[in-house]
């Protein structure tokens, strides 16, 4: 099976500001380019941080000093809130991700590293992209009729070896119907796993009937 790419979905002209772009700069340009988050470059033109739409907020929300905010609050926010170029406000060190990483990889650096942007950077560290959350949620937008193809082609016919009319694959809103007479009943695990790994595929509804039970034979496997 084949899996997009964060090459594929990622925004290549990529809007980026120096360590000591101000503050006001960042904004604007965050506003004009109608982006939320730009890569951070330092000298040697090699990804240093990001600056985010969060990152400018918190200035906004805590440079009133007649606020009522807690002391350890302020004491906590206090770095970002006094700063004022894109040094001082980026989140630092930079989480980045390669093109040539499947969309999978890149969700999951995303929830792990709580980020809402990746800069994608090359072999050589240099910056070729940024992808974003909604880009990765675009896979999920794929037709319903090109999703069937891709199950039937490379879940059933290339993996399984059946297809059909032996099967009936229906998609409908992201969901696959599965449905069908199978010899084995292991086989409805294997196919729903299958299924839920192609890209687009929001969930399955399995109505395969089987021949036989075979998880019942588990046990017995490896006695002498």
């Amino acid at each position: 099976m084949t899996y997009t790419l964060v090459q594929g979905v990622m925004t290549r002209d990529v809007v980026t500001v120096r360590e000591d772009t101000p503050y006001k700069a960042i904004a604007e340009l965050m506003g004009s380019r109608k982006v939320s988050a730009l890569p951070v470059l330092g000298p040697d033109a090699e990804v240093v941080g990001v600056v985010s739409e969060a990152d400018l907020l918190v200035k906004a929300g805590y440079a009133n000093p007649f606020d009522e905010v807690s002391m350890l609050e302020r004491r906590r926010t206090r770095p970002k809130t006094a700063g004022s170029l894109a040094s001082q406000l980026m989140t630092s060190p930079a989480v980045t991700i390669g093109p040539t990483e499947t969309i999978a990889v890149a969700a999951r650096c995303m929830n792990r590293e709580k980020v809402k942007h990746l800069p994608v950077v090359d072999k050589f560290g240099e910056l070729v992209g940024i992808v974003s959350r909604g880009d990765l949620l675009s896979i999920y937008v794929r037709p319903d009729d090109v999703i069937r193809d891709a199950i039937v082609a490379d879940v059933f016919h290339r993996v399984l070896w059946v297809e059909p009319p032996e099967i009936s694959v229906e998609v409908t809103d992201g969901i696959v119907t599965l449905e069908g007479q199978v010899e084995q009943r292991s086989f409805l695990g294997i196919a729903e796993h299958l299924c839920m790994a192609v890209e687009g595929v929001v969930g399955v509804v399995d109505k395969f009937t089987y021949d036989n039970d075979d998880r019942a034979l588990r046990p017995l496997l490896g006695r002498s």
